[in-house]
């Protein structure tokens, strides 16, 4: 197991490989079609996306966390 101190970066590292395949994944088959190429490129693709995207969401997140936070009141 991942020490507890990592949670933050575990979490950077699972959102933003989900979102940048699904996000590259629409990206290419509009682009391309949904053809061979179109997951040729996908799958080529979404490692350059996944790695610009990781430390993009481990920045992110917190400043989003405080925005959120701060647009919310508690119930």
């Amino acid at each position: 197991m991942i020490p507890q101190r990592f949670t933050k970066l575990a979490f950077s590292l699972i959102m933003s490989g989900i979102m940048s395949f699904v996000i590259s994944g629409i990206s290419s088959f509009r682009a391309i079609g949904l053809s061979k190429d179109g997951v040729e490129a996908w799958l080529t693709g979404w490692p350059l996306t996944w790695a610009v995207a990781f430390p993009v969401v481990t920045v992110v997140a917190p400043l989003s966390q405080r925005l959120a936070k701060a647009l919310t009141k508690a119930a």
